[in-house]
């Protein structure tokens, strides 16, 4: 993965709660962990089509997010290839396009990247709060070492910064 780009993309709209999950994940990693020069690390809000330019950039992109699978709430999940569909996150998605619509339109364009998600069973993404919940507040720093460990696995390493613990 060393020759690769690669985009960490956080998305979800932070005025509802848990949706707002993989955003807040992105600042976690950025804050408490030290990246190679070949990662990027984004907020992708609710971008969804205006993201293109950026995975078009990219050869491979993690893509942290709420997931509604069929686990209870704070279930971690990976999702890759067909399984994006899975999660309803990614079908008719709180987002403007769904990703899985925006990867597609970057095939189209000339250039999708491999696409993994790691998401969170989410607690509460219904109601306007421009914080998370706090069982998922909690969760934060487990999720996000296991996402650095799942990426890990990918070929992705953080290391965990000094000041960070």
């Amino acid at each position: 993965m060393q020759d690769k780009r690669i985009l960490i993309l956080g998305v979800g709209n932070i005025l509802l709660t848990d949706e707002g999950f993989g955003v807040r994940a992105v600042e976690y990693l950025q804050a408490h962990y030290e990246w190679p020069s070949n990662v990027r690390l984004m907020d992708g809000g609710t971008q969804a089509l205006m993201l293109m330019a950026e995975l078009q950039e990219c050869d491979f992109v993690v893509i942290l997010d709420i997931v509604l699978g069929p686990g209870k709430p704070g279930t971690i999940y990976q999702l890759e290839g067909e399984d994006l569909r899975k999660s309803l996150s990614f079908r008719d998605s709180m987002h403007q396009t769904d990703l899985v619509d925006t990867l597609i339109s970057c095939e189209l364009a000339g250039h999708r990247p491999e696409a993994v998600v790691i998401g969170l069973q989410p607690f509460d993404y219904k109601n306007m709060c421009a914080s998370l919940s706090p069982q998922a507040q909690a969760m934060l720093p487990t999720f996000c070492q296991k996402a650095v460990e799942a990426m890990a696995g990918m070929g992705i390493v953080a290391r965990l910064r000094h000041s960070a613990s």
